[in-house]
């Protein structure tokens, strides 16, 4: 029999089949054959947003009303889990701007380190910060010149996406050197001697990172005063002085909105990058919900309503996120230790198998909830240089970390830090330090000399209201009726950290 023959016979019975089936079926009031229930639509559905009804499949207007009501809220949602990460750049550049830090040679300087006054995702108390914020478009072109012996460093777009690294993990490898960020679209001459990167934002974030020396900031803060510079290529000529501002002890809000201001915020980003900076699918969810380029964002009483609604469950959503991940592939050591990577997937553009299964937008939330810095330098295996990091919201009975009770956790000898190590406890509240009467909570072993190791050369810290009898050296202070959460950092992890040769204890109640 000819192909065609074939498959025309073929072709026949399947539609003969197709057709049995459906006659076997009942035929439908107002129709003519059966058709499958799979497709129709009941006059009434439950729902979780309530009872839906229709007229023979169209919606009645109370079903309309409640259906946009709801699609308006979805799309709320997801631009408040989306844009986190632009949110927080937005809330840290307003937050330097107050303090004085808004031009190129403006820097803020933790000279004497961050202390809990400064509301900063997850800062920590060890490094001298060095931060800078660059507008590429009044700018232009932007020279960072970056001292021999710095620590990491990193420049972050107005989305928080990685542009480059400096220093020890840049392309510089801690010698130092001159770093030339172009703006987008940027089509004009690019000199010798630089490395080079160009950002999709004019808005850039850069924070640098000295390490202390016998615990003292001293060396630190004299090679950022004396060799960072910061200038439009333009006025390489001739560049203004640098401007150090003190940042220690200063308070101030880098932390972007949880409630419905936080889109207002949004807004403010939108109208001032390049339109391209953010794919058309996430500006059609801001479109949704009246966020344009060029446009006002003048949101009605109704939609002021729902967008408040939205805040309102997208901050619980990232909350969940962050301090109670369903993730299993988030735990270093499993969910019982209690230690979790800030990192899901341990990929910093957050694609998963190299985008193969698209982005992990759940643990890019997660991120930007809590932390700042993307840098792939705090990701891959770099036996020595760059940092790791370990999160831990919960003790070893799976209970949150209550600060009206104590606890220990005990880091087993040669911890695998080449430059340091440090613990920190976070207020869940800011996802910024604890405030108690210790300005630093937090313990070092560079700053930190006279913490007290056990016999076997592993170290206990303490965490409660009170320090305890013994051990008040390694004492870390807590708050009653406040909840806290810990993070350790190793910079120059060692090989025992990447093969778990090495493992802080679970955070144990003492009782």
């Amino acid at each position: 029999m000819p192909f065609n023959a074939i498959r025309c016979c073929a072709l026949l019975c399947i539609m003969s089949a197709t057709s049995a089936a459906l006659a076997q079926g009942d035929v439908p009031e107002g129709f003519n054959t059966p058709i499958p229930e799979s497709i129709m639509t009941p006059d009434e559905v439950e729902t979780s947003i309530g009872t839906l009804r229709f007229f023979d499949g169209m919606p009645t207007e109370a079903t309309v009303e409640t259906v946009y009501d709801n699609l308006d809220r979805m799309r709320g949602v997801e631009v408040f889990l989306d844009f986190v990460p632009l949110a927080s750049i937005e809330g840290m550049r307003r937050g330097m701007k107050s303090v004085g830090v808004e031009k190129a040679n403006q820097v803020l300087l933790y000279d004497d380190l961050m202390d809990s006054n400064s509301l900063f995702l997850t800062g920590n108390t060890d490094t001298v910060y060095a931060i800078g914020m660059l507008d590429l478009e009044r700018d232009g072109p932007t020279v960072i010149e970056i001292p021999a012996g710095a620590g990491p460093g990193t420049v972050n777009d107005a989305c928080f996406r990685f542009v480059t690294d400096m220093g020890a993990p840049g392309p510089d490898r801690g010698k130092g050197g001159k770093y030339l960020l172009l703006p987008p679209g940027y089509e004009g001459e690019i000199p010798e001697g630089y490395f080079v990167s160009k950002s999709p934002t004019y808005v850039n974030w850069l924070p640098l990172r000295g390490f202390l020396k016998d615990g003292k900031t001293d060396a630190a803060v004299e090679m950022w005063t004396r060799n960072l510079k910061i200038y439009p290529l333009a006025d390489a000529a001739n560049p203004p002085a640098m401007e150090f501002v003190s940042g220690s002890g200063k308070v101030m809000n880098t932390i972007h909105a949880n409630d419905q201001t936080f889109y207002e915020e949004i807004d403010d980003v939108i109208q001032r990058e390049p339109v391209d900076a953010i794919d058309a699918e996430l500006r059609g969810n801001l479109a949704a919900i009246g966020i344009v380029k060029g446009r006002p964002f003048e949101p009605d009483a109704r939609m002021q309503g729902i967008l408040r609604d939205a805040a309102a469950i997208g901050n619980a959503t990232a909350r969940a996120l962050a301090f109670r991940p369903r993730s299993e592939s988030i735990w270093y050591y499993g969910p019982e230790a209690g230690w979790l990577t800030a990192f899901d997937g341990g990929d910093y553009r957050w694609l998963i198998e190299d985008g193969l299964g698209g982005r992990n937008k759940d643990a890019r939330t997660l991120f930007f909830y809590i932390a700042t810095v993307n840098t792939p330098a705090m990701v891959l295996k770099m036996v020595g240089v760059g940092s790791q990091y370990a999160l831990a919201a919960i003790d070893a009975e799976g209970a949150y970390l209550d600060g009206g009770l104590d606890y220990s956790v005990t880091l087993p000898p040669d911890v695998p830090a080449k430059d340091f190590w440090s613990l920190v406890v976070y207020d869940p509240q800011t996802r910024s330090m604890l405030q108690t009467d210790q300005p630093y909570p937090s313990k070092n072993n560079e700053r930190n000399l006279d913490l007290v190791t056990n016999p076997d050369g592993s170290t206990t810290i303490w965490f409660g209201p009170k320090p305890p009898k013994g051990h008040e050296a390694n004492w870390i202070q807590t708050v009653p009726g406040k909840a806290w959460f810990l993070c350790l950092r190793l910079y120059g992890p060692l090989e025992s950290w990447f093969d778990k040769t090495w493992r802080p204890s679970s955070i144990q109640r003492v009782k």
